[in-house]
């Protein structure tokens, strides 16, 4: 493949472990909430970190597959929220030009970019996308998805802080920073 190819080899390696990934721990580390078929779960920080590492295009296959498998682990893929998930992994992968991941910057400045960045992707995500489409799609009650969508926004928005700048926060202290490499003579 081109080296300037959209879908390249680490880009489709990317999306296969970020889509396992979110599987597993959508599947099996969601924690029940007090709101029917809501759960919490930590899979959008990982979300998160393939979006910022990877891009929009790696975030948002790694969502919309991983999704569709939990979904299918369970019966029948919700539609509205596979594709919240996908944005979702869309909008923080736009964090990627914003965030030099690469060099080893994630500094203060950097933690505040992706948490307003996620949180607003959240918000985008299960509060208008998800709610919107389970409208059109399932003919759910509006009343019904307040208390689901309030949840999944929050929830979503505080584990993904969490793990999300953490993994950050280590893969950042992995990469070699720009310019701190120096001729021994």
């Amino acid at each position: 493949m081109k080296k300037n190819s959209q879908l390249s080899i680490k880009s489709i390696v990317a999306i296969g472990i970020g889509a396992a990934l979110f599987f597993v721990l959508g599947r099996f580390v969601s924690i029940p909430s007090p709101v029917p078929n809501t759960t919490i779960n930590i899979q959008y920080g990982i979300l998160g970190i393939f979006g910022v590492i990877y891009g929009p295009l790696v975030g948002a296959v790694s969502g919309l597959i991983g999704h569709i498998l939990i979904d299918l682990s369970w019966g029948s893929p919700w539609w509205s929220w596979i594709i919240a998930s996908a944005v979702f992994g869309v909008l923080v992968g736009l964090v990627k030009k914003k965030i030099d991941i690469e060099n080893g910057k994630f500094g203060k400045k950097e933690i505040i970019t992706f948490n307003v960045a996620q949180v607003i992707a959240h918000a985008i995500c299960w509060i208008v996308i998800a709610s919107a489409l389970d409208v059109i799609i399932y003919k759910e009650a509006i009343s019904k998805l307040v208390g689901q969508s309030l949840i999944a926004f929050a929830a979503n928005s505080v584990t993904t802080a969490i793990v999300g700048t953490l993994l950050l926060l280590a893969y950042a202290k992995t990469r070699t920073k720009a310019g701190s490499l120096q001729k021994e003579d």
